[in-house]
């Protein structure tokens, strides 16, 4: 018998930024770990698979929906609790950015470049969300989750998460497989921002506050149409579709060749782990002949960002990845670098890999 909190066919195009996708075969709004729990169950008793979802900002939702349950934590674990030294307590359906904004009023640096980030923080450690050389693993100390299949709680460490570049563990081995209900941050009282990107530094001159920084990262954000704003026709989105690839330093002097016999400037580049470098997906994309507004019909690139895919009106799922495919076939064609998305596919039948050759 279907609880009574589970309603069929719902649509997650409603459900998503980019508002597109098929209908769910359960959809409930959950409150409760134990909630929750008690519903993963049921659904795995029926053979279904569950998906946990929060603001929606980060996935695309296959036209033919989702063949689960989708259990929608927007009000899980409470508001957030801030303790002496800097500590943070917030619930996973706290919207993200009311979290950084209440952060930078109490002066805790950490998180100040993460402001306008859509989203929960329930999906922050899942995604690792980063902006302008911040990462939310920097400040993270603990995530707190129930285990769907059993109810159990743990308390998942930095370690444990797995962190890599918009990548943990939530993301590979354990997906699924958990509801996150709190996370712990550690920021910094009083302390100085860390500014480590040139556009962001231009922009706030030396020496700002955490305040300044996040005001101007909040300005450049908009300036993209990179806020959820429903008057600006860019904003049916899920932010950046496709990840800054992160190369061996022989591909970033290739990809610096390709560029220079093509008779473009030197490519931006960052330093990243382990001798590697981090390569600019949207200077890539740009480059390789895709500019601001590309596309045909319903589906295209934001007119203010390139790298931000976009549903126009009535767009769908297919619409998006056959833009995708376009996209990242040219760059590789371009520039020898195979592009990879950062939103999470749902209800594909197909791996993501094969979905965008």
């Amino acid at each position: 018998m279907t609880p009574s909190e589970v309603q069929t066919g719902v649509q997650l195009a409603d459900h998503t930024t980019l508002a597109v996708g098929g209908p769910a075969w359960g959809f409930a709004e959950v409150t409760e770990p134990e909630q929750a729990a008690a519903l993963a169950a049921w659904a795995q008793g029926e053979g279904r698979p569950v998906l946990v979802l929060g603001g929606g900002s980060n996935l695309l939702v296959a036209d033919a929906g989702f063949a689960g349950l989708v259990l929608r934590a927007s009000r899980v674990g409470g508001a957030p609790a801030f303790g002496p030294d800097g500590e943070v307590r917030a619930g996973a359906g706290v919207p993200w950015d009311h979290l950084v904004a209440e952060a930078v009023a109490r002066g805790l640096a950490g998180v100040e470049a993460l402001s306008g980030i859509p989203g929960d923080v329930g999906a922050a450690p899942i995604q690792n969300i980063g902006a302008y050389g911040q990462e939310v693993a920097e400040v993270l100390e603990a995530v707190e989750v129930v285990e769907l299949a059993t109810g159990a709680t743990a308390v998942l460490d930095k370690p444990a998460c797995g962190f890599g570049y918009r990548h943990s563990v939530f993301k590979a081995e354990a997906r699924g497989r958990y509801l996150v209900t709190q996370v712990r941050l550690r920021l910094r009282p009083g302390g100085a921002p860390e500014v480590r990107y040139p556009e962001l530094a231009r922009a706030v001159g030396p020496a700002p506050t955490v305040a300044q920084v996040r005001e101007a990262v909040l300005q450049i954000r908009a300036s993209k149409s990179m806020v959820l704003d429903p008057a600006d026709p860019n904003h049916r989105s899920a932010g950046s579709f496709f990840m800054n690839p992160v190369v061996p330093a022989d591909v970033a002097a290739e990809v610096a060749a390709r560029a220079a016999a093509r008779g473009l400037p030197s490519p931006p580049r960052y330093p990243a782990a382990d001798g590697q470098v981090k390569l600019s997906a949207a200077w890539l994309i740009e480059r390789a002949g895709f500019s601001k507004g590309f596309g045909v019909g319903r589906a295209g690139l934001s007119t203010r960002h390139c790298l931000a895919l976009v549903n126009r009106g009535g767009a769908t799922a297919q619409d998006i990845l056959t833009l995708a495919r376009e996209v990242r076939a040219g760059v590789r064609a371009a520039f020898g670098v195979t592009l990879w998305p950062e939103p999470v596919f749902v209800g594909f039948e197909a791996e993501v890999a094969e979905l965008l050759e």
